[in-house]
């Protein structure tokens, strides 16, 4: 059976006001070459269909396009929501496209769903677990209890969803599982917003353990793999998002796997989507002008980082605005600025990086050994615990 696993479409989403419908469109309409060239046989979007719970109608429609195209030669689609999405919004037209062979799961359930796979004659059992919010698991996990116990809670209680999910698991079946979470482990961007990812609502990705031999993952904006049982992977999204994103090339999942094989996995990259980078000029605006006039990054979306002797006017930022659609950001750094970003900075930054940069100034670049910087760490301990002067032990 071959799969495809894609995620975080965030359709409506804009970037500073600047509309990524177009890009949104040309992403579809590759998934849908990538489907067909492909030949897959089923289709898993793990979650963040839309980018809020109240999205475009465009984006609405946009959706709704890509579902009748991609189940158009009888290929299933199961589509679960994620936590920007508003459940019942997502799995409302259910009755209308279940028979087209589109599975919609807006809310968490004990329900496995069950999918038939006309081309191979195999069937797909998926523990399919929607974004699990504390409001939609319909437990109470808040009051007095720590971070790490609230996490612990909320871990066992997905794991116990998982486990009864994927209890219709057999040798005969491709057995997967799909959700949109955050799993120890996962590197985020500042693209997931709001910010659930981490604390009390991360998942040790010992609560996926249901028996899936292929775990799909939505919610980071990073494709990447973690350790699990099984393979469990995030497909990321198919555009940058932000500019923590700057350089990352997007992706779909391609899986193969057979009932009680091991599953091999393809990344197919996208060409869909306008770069996103950022820009550090050391030369005032005359490196930014020649930059410009260079063509450089021509269709990305730039963020723009200056540094400057004399105040920008409000005719220079006009100009370059002007001179280039895609630049979003305009951040001039002044030297008292920048003196007070370096303060700022090692004033956050840990102790043993800063004896590490103190001793390569000293030392001319050498790098101090593990055992030295342990050994000052010790001594730095040893000096916080000794009582002030006049103090009582």
């Amino acid at each position: 059976m071959r799969i495809l696993h894609t995620g975080d479409w965030h359709l409506g989403r804009t970037l500073e006001g600047r509309s990524r419908q177009k890009e949104q469109e040309q992403f579809i309409d590759e998934l849908v070459e990538i489907a067909d060239f492909h030949k897959v046989d089923l289709i898993m979007m793990a979650g963040d269909v839309y980018d809020s719970v109240n999205p475009p109608a465009a984006s609405e429609q946009l959706f709704y396009e890509a579902a009748a195209r991609l189940t158009s030669g009888g290929r299933p689609l199961v589509v679960i929501a994620g936590n920007h999405d508003q459940p019942e919004r997502v799995s409302s037209v259910s009755p209308l496209v279940l028979r087209q062979g589109i599975t919609l799961v807006g809310l968490p359930t004990s329900e496995p769903v069950t999918v038939h796979v006309a081309r191979t004659g195999e069937i797909a059992k998926i523990a399919a677990l929607p974004y699990p919010s504390e409001a939609r698991l319909g437990e109470l996990l808040a009051g007095d209890s720590g971070e790490e116990e609230l996490r612990l809670a909320y871990s066992a209680r997905v794991g116990k969803l998982m486990q009864l999910l994927g209890r219709e698991f057999t040798p005969q079946t491709v057995n997967l599982a799909m959700s949109h979470i955050y799993v120890l482990g996962g590197v985020e961007s500042d693209s997931e917003r709001p910010i659930q990812v981490g604390g009390a609502y991360t998942v040790d990705p010992s609560a996926l353990a249901c028996g899936a031999q292929y775990t799909a993952l939505g919610h980071l904006h990073r494709a990447q793999r973690v350790k699990g049982e099984g393979m469990i992977r995030y497909s990321g999204s198919p555009l940058a998002y932000s500019f923590s994103e700057a350089g990352q090339a997007k992706s779909v999942t391609l899986i193969d796997v057979a009932p009680g094989g091991e599953p091999i996995f393809e990344e197919i990259y996208l060409r869909c989507g306008r770069p996103l980078v950022r820009w550090s000029s050391t030369g005032g605006l005359q490196e930014v002008y020649n930059w410009l006039d260079e063509g450089r990054d021509a269709s990305a979306f730039i963020d723009l980082e200056i540094r400057l002797r004399e105040a920008m006017s409000m005719n220079d930022i006009q100009r370059l605005r002007k001179s280039r659609e895609g630049i979003i950001h305009i951040r001039p750094i002044y030297p008292q600025m920048e003196m007070e970003l370096e303060q700022t900075s090692r004033s956050r930054m840990p102790v043993q990086e800063l004896f590490r940069k103190f001793y390569q100034r000293q030392t001319g670049g050498a790098e101090p050994e593990d055992s030295l910087i342990e050994l000052f760490l010790q001594l730095t301990e040893e000096e916080r615990r000794q009582p002030e002067e006049g103090e009582e032990n």
